[in-house]
């Protein structure tokens, strides 16, 4: 069964933007500096949910540079592609 620690923390304001602090909450799930997170939110009901990322390593000769243009092509031609899928 999981267990589940309620905390209450204040809004607060971090140079431009608002923020809350939880390092104990963070370091409970593994999170440590720099790590990336997941964010979900749903408007319905409040909630907004942290995840820990899962790490992917990419393929052996696949650098990050081609899957950043690799999404910025997608991102491009969304429309067509979503096309092509229906088809």
């Amino acid at each position: 069964m999981n267990k589940v620690i309620d905390m209450e923390r204040k809004v607060t304001k971090f140079g431009n933007s608002l923020g809350i602090t939880m390092t104990e909450a963070l370091r409970q799930i593994g999170l440590e500096l720099g790590d990336a997170v997941q964010i979900a939110v749903n408007e319905e009901n409040g909630e907004i949910i942290l995840r820990k990322a899962n790490k992917v390593s990419l393929p052996v000769g696949i650098s990050p540079a081609f899957i950043e243009t690799l999404s910025n092509v997608m991102e491009r031609y969304e429309d067509t592609l979503k096309g092509l899928k229906d088809r």
